[in-house]
């Protein structure tokens, strides 16, 4: 029978159901923080005087951001009390919301993003083995799942309401709105999370061996492919419904909200999934994934075959938020907390890839290339599946 180490034993069902929501409505909010401003844009840009391309640097700032810190202060923050320390992050988001609806001018505002881009990650990755630890291993696809629903909740509700908000409450009402919201759920993180055993702090220099070990490298490496294929098109999506199913401006937020609403199926299945085979749930929802894309664009021009296209992309696409980390945590088993760190790295690149390549397929073959760019890297991700199950880990 399955034991748990005092450290991993996990906490009464009511008790950490109750606390990984707590975790799941802090997600909401950071996940908002990160992507209102895209949003926001325009309105920042006139507000402040700036072209909409400057203003959207801040967008690129926050990924790389995360990318590069991320696995750094994880390793160096993963041994404090989990109560402390995501008290502690969202409190750090609340002043820089704050900051933000104060600014004067661009560096202010990348002031504003560069400081919760450096604890994102640190949340994400501490969250993800910290609702692992209150669920047990057995259940840590369904519990991370869980977490997760914060994403899908913010892509569903959260930009497009505090984007709607901007227009009556302007973008820094948005921004004081999500700095109270993260000033409360700082309160609630405190008060009421269950207390666990606080970490041991492994030497940061046994941390790094991590990068040595060919498996978990191999994990996050599809990670990389599995973003890019995501984001390859989905950067795009307003675009391709306005532009390719000629859906009237006013109405593509609406299609957006519908969009992640199927994505709440996604998030369910791709967290049942991973708990029994976490690389045959990426090879499933990743070839999801890219025959959704592909079918979106080359069908979006017949509502009927494209609205069960875009349902399919959905669920793909949100399934593999917590497919891709609990399979990255699975692969470092001893430090997940870094393990799940080096995946939200891996994401915000794949991220950051996958809007350059959907915009350079753009001017040389047209919107609708997006979905078979994004095909064909969901196919090479699928094909490395295969190759990443014969890896062994280091000293395995």
């Amino acid at each position: 029978m399955f034991t748990h180490s005092p450290a991993e034993r996990p906490a009464a069902p009511a008790a950490g159901g109750f606390a990984i929501g707590i975790l799941a409505f802090a997600g909401f909010a950071i996940v908002s923080t990160e992507f209102l401003i895209v949003g926001l844009l325009p309105a920042m840009a006139r507000d402040l005087a700036l072209s909409v391309s400057a203003a959207g640097q801040l967008v690129t700032l926050f990924a790389f951001t995360v990318m590069l810190a991320g696995p750094i202060l994880t390793a160096a923050l993963s041994h404090l009390e989990r109560r402390r320390l995501f008290a502690a992050i969202l409190l750090v988001f609340a002043a820089a919301n704050a900051l933000a609806a104060l600014a004067s001018d661009l560096w202010v505002l990348a002031l504003a993003r560069f400081i919760p881009a450096l604890a994102l990650p640190v949340f994400w990755g501490t969250a993800s083995e910290t609702a692992t630890r209150l669920a047990g291993r057995e259940r840590a696809g369904q519990a991370v799942s869980r977490v997760y629903l914060g994403i899908a909740a913010a892509m569903l509700f959260g930009i497009p309401l505090g984007t709607l908000a901007a227009t009556a409450i302007g973008w820094r009402g948005s921004f004081w709105a999500l700095s109270a919201l993260s000033l409360l759920l700082a309160v609630l993180t405190r008060a009421c999370l269950p207390a666990l055993p606080q970490p041991g702090r492994p030497p940061l220099r046994d941390q790094a061996r991590l990068l040595k070990d060919p498996l978990l490298i191999a994990n996050v490496a599809l990670s990389v492919a599995v973003f890019t294929a995501m984001f390859t098109a989905y950067t795009y999506l307003a675009d391709i419904l306005e532009r390719l199913a000629g859906v009237p401006p006013q109405d593509v937020g609406w299609w957006l909200m519908g969009f992640g609403a199927a994505g709440l199926a996604g998030n369910w299945l791709g967290g049942l999934a991973v708990d029994r085979r976490p690389l045959g749930a990426t090879l499933l929802f990743t070839g999801l994934l890219g025959l959704g894309a592909l079918a979106s664009t080359a069908l979006a021009g017949t509502p009927a075959w494209l609205l069960p296209a875009l349902a399919a992309w959905s669920i793909a696409n949100t399934a593999l938020y917590p497919v891709c980390q609990v399979r990255v945590m699975k692969a470092a088993p001893r430090a997940q907390a870094l393990a799940g760190t080096l995946n939200v790295s891996a994401a915000n690149a794949g991220i950051g890839l996958g809007a350059m390549l959907g915009g350079l397929a753009i001017p040389q073959w047209g919107l609708a290339s997006v979905g078979g760019a994004a095909a064909a890297v969901a196919l090479l991700a699928v094909l490395a599946v295969p190759c990443i199950a014969r890896i062994r880990p280091a000293g395995g």
